[in-house]
């Protein structure tokens, strides 16, 4: 008999398996590949790409590159495989034990919980308000009383879309004592980060990624920007080389050629307040503001509605096992002719229940 890990049958699992439908507005990705020059810049970088050596220069030049963009030195970046990753890390950095707590919103990112367990450490979900706003000076207090070894926001949140206001960022950072990991997945569609609040806490952590407004998902790259003593802790818990040369060369060239990307974003938030107003506009729907590339809806009749929406071939997340998000489905931005497709479907079958 096989003895594996003690708990390791308790460990939830995410289900990362992705079918292939004709509208797929499922998993907040970037409905369009790279911008054509981009491309072009990138398969030019990888045909020069020494696939013999390992990928010492290329992680370095994007750290580099990223550093200088924030105007911080080169030693408070982290490169990791999506910001998942890094998360992944600074939980199993200040995790270890029971005795160790980690507090973090709920409903949010679902890996929170996951990556908790697995850092042994006890999860303190905090509970968003029924708006799915979250209360500073509550959250603070909870920080506080657990005496919690790390604490995460997560700005804009996911899957809910809301924000937090920089100045209210800063009032947690300042009035708690722990590491704060400030989880800004989206915030390209926001536009406000509060990255730069890393040169006056140095207990704020700020984790980002390239596979939202960057269209990396299949590449897998994350950073993370934070005060050189922590970043030297935290690079501790990665393996040598666990990027590939690849990823990091691509990734390089999209960060050089960001400017590149502005106009899509700016569709994909035109679109997100388009498709706000018309999903309002149907009886029984609830649309939350979001400052993301995704909506979150509520619907009495949500699975019955993803099931109909399954049946035609287009893929929405569905949270019909999350008490929290009960009758809730989350939508991409997809290109706008997506948009209109899948609102399409919504609509009928909205109207066809209340005939």
């Amino acid at each position: 008999m096989l003895k594996y890990r003690n708990h390791l049958s308790e460990m939830p699992s995410y289900d990362g398996v992705e079918r292939d439908y004709r509208i797929k507005v499922n998993a907040n990705e970037c409905n369009l590949n790279l911008p054509p020059l981009v491309e072009e810049r990138v398969m030019s970088r990888l045909s020069r790409i020494a696939f013999n050596r390992y990928p010492n220069e290329q992680y370095d030049d994007l750290r580099d590159q990223i550093a200088r963009n924030f105007n911080v030195d080169m030693d408070q970046i982290l490169l990791g495989s999506g910001s998942s990753e890094i998360i992944e890390k600074v939980f199993y950095a200040f995790g270890g034990s029971a005795r160790r707590r980690i507090v973090y919103p709920s409903p949010s990112f679902s890996m929170y919980k996951i990556y908790a367990k697995a850092a042994e450490a006890q999860a303190i979900e905090f509970a968003l308000d029924e708006n799915y706003d979250l209360d500073v000076d509550r959250f603070i207090s909870t920080v506080r009383e657990s005496k919690a070894q790390l604490a995460v926001v997560c700005n804009p949140n996911n899957p809910t879309g809301n924000v937090l206001a920089v100045d209210r960022i800063e009032e947690i950072v300042r009035s708690i004592d722990c590491a704060v990991l400030l989880d800004e997945a989206y915030v390209e569609f926001y536009g406000r980060s509060a990255a730069g609040l890393v040169k006056k806490y140095p207990n704020l952590l700020v984790a980002r990624t390239f596979s939202k407004a960057y269209g990396l998902a299949g590449a897998r790259v994350g950073y993370m920007i934070a005060h050189r003593d922590v970043t030297r802790m935290i690079e501790k818990t990665f393996m040598p080389y666990h990027l590939n040369v690849l990823s990091l060369a691509t990734a390089d060239i999209v960060y050089q050629m960001r400017d590149e990307f502005v106009p899509r974003i700016q569709m994909m938030v035109a679109e997100r307040k388009r498709m706000s107003e018309r999903l309002s506009g149907l009886s029984g729907v609830k649309v939350y503001p979001s400052a993301t590339n995704f909506l979150l809806m509520k619907y009495d009749r949500a699975a019955a509605l993803n099931a109909r929406l399954e049946e035609l071939d287009i893929g929405v997340r569905c949270f019909k096992n999350n008490a929290r998000l009960e009758n809730c489905l989350r939508i991409s931005m997809g290109t706008r002719e997506e948009n209109d497709a899948w609102f399409a479907a919504i609509e009928k079958f909205v109207k066809e229940a209340t005939a």
